[in-house]
């Protein structure tokens, strides 16, 4: 990992190593419970094949699902983003970065307090805004939240 250095490069194949468990996770969950319903077995026993139903019934089912969680883990890998560059693991320095703006304001947080507080609030806002559009999209999504 020290011939990655920091960049997007590494930032991105860092996010791909944290966050393809849980979602390899959550799709064959999903995977397997949409496998046992009454349609996928009658689709099966009028002969069609494999990939005609994982594109058909299998994909379309699982792509809501798939949706929501990509937006409820979009806020966490901004802060991790903004929490690496914060310690100077993350994007390097003519790319600009929350955790970078804030890191650099800590030496004058005493004189220069607002440049701390910019970052910091811009951060918090948009992890809600990330947080509050996944909870919308899965209230949307979810058959079982419907009335």
């Amino acid at each position: 990992f020290q011939s990655l250095g920091t960049g997007m490069i590494s930032i991105f194949i860092v996010f791909a190593l944290l966050y393809w468990v849980g979602m390899a996770r959550l799709i064959r969950g999903q995977i397997l419970s949409i496998k046992e319903n009454e349609y996928i077995l009658a689709a099966k026993a009028m002969g069609s094949n494999s990939s005609r139903i994982i594109r058909k019934h299998l994909l379309p089912n699982c792509i809501s699902v798939i949706i929501i969680s990509v937006a409820l883990q979009v806020p966490s890998a901004i802060f991790t983003e903004s929490f690496l560059s914060f310690l100077g693991l993350g994007v390097s320095i003519p790319m600009p970065s929350l955790g970078s703006l804030a890191s650099d304001a800590l030496s004058g947080v005493y004189s220069y307090s607002y440049r701390l507080v910019i970052p910091a609030v811009s951060i918090c806002l948009i992890v809600l805004s990330f947080n509050l559009l996944g909870d919308g999209l899965r209230d949307a999504f979810d058959p079982k939240l419907r009335k």
